[in-house]
């Protein structure tokens, strides 16, 4: 089953409630900030999730700047959606290899951990270049290694061990496994960019409780999906295990851990 069909039913809105504010607000408000420059224009967000990004984007930018978030997946567009009613910000569900947008219509691109996603990273950055005014900006960014992002890397290695002969290996694999930034700029630059730059950024990950952590990465993610696979019933048991994990190593009440992303600037 391709990832983004896999990111429905409860997936939306726990990946919202845990995942949201423990990992992906501090690199949403990081990457809105970079724009904080715009006084006017139009931003198009691709990937858009849970519109976390979407929600940093309108709090930073000036009214007279238009938002357009897409996301292929329309379960997480319609979570996204309901958490932010505004005018200025325009939703629609559109494929980042196949902009449904004319050339030339954006001064800024903004992706937050979506391009390891894309199967086609050559022609979704080309679509990007395509649809920015020249001398726009795409900014993006993906996760460092799993092993540079303790929550996540501890997550698998505790799940892991509960189906030895097929681990489940979604957050190794899709959301930590495409760290090569060298490997990006050069795509980048192929399709037209000249100015490329990329920002190692390293935050810290907070939750409430082990218990949360668990939830946001076993049940909210389509790591889910991967564990019921293998066993539907033992669903329970991966996030216990997990939140056990967490506890034994960051502490029973509320728990602080490292996370590595690295930042990339592309003018057109």
């Amino acid at each position: 089953m391709e990832v983004h069909q896999t990111f429905r039913g409860s997936i939306p809105a726990l990946y919202d409630q845990y995942l949201g504010p423990m990992i992906f607000a501090p690199y949403a408000e990081e990457l809105a900030s970079r724009l904080g420059d715009m006084r006017h224009g139009r931003v198009l967000e691709t990937a858009a999730g849970t519109g976390v990004v979407t929600r940093a984007l309108a709090a930073v930018l000036p009214e007279d700047v238009c938002i357009d978030a897409t996301d292929l997946n329309q379960p997480m567009l319609d979570h996204a959606s309901s958490g932010l009613p505004s005018a200025r910000v325009t939703w629609q569900q559109a494929d980042a290899q196949s902009l449904p947008f004319p050339d030339g219509m954006f001064d800024a691109v903004v992706c937050q951990f979506g391009v390891m996603f894309f199967p086609d990273k050559s022609l979704a950055f080309s679509e990007v270049y395509r649809v920015l005014k020249r001398g726009g900006r795409f900014l993006f960014n993906v996760w460092d290694r799993i092993e540079e992002n303790q929550f996540a890397d501890l997550v698998v290695k505790s799940v892991a061990a509960l189906f030895p002969s097929d681990p489940p290996m979604f957050l190794a694999r899709t959301p930590h496994g495409h760290h090569d930034t060298a490997a990006l700029e050069v795509r980048l630059r192929t399709v037209g960019f000249t100015m490329v730059t990329t920002e190692t950024v390293t935050r810290e990950s907070v939750s409430p409780s082990a218990l949360s952590v668990a939830i946001g990465y076993c049940q909210g993610t389509p790591m889910r999906n991967e564990i019921e696979a293998r066993d539907a019933s033992r669903l329970a048991e991966a996030t216990e295990a997990a939140a056990a994990a967490i506890a034994r190593q960051f502490g029973s009440g509320p728990v602080s851990g490292r996370i590595k992303a690295h930042v990339i600037t592309a003018i057109r």
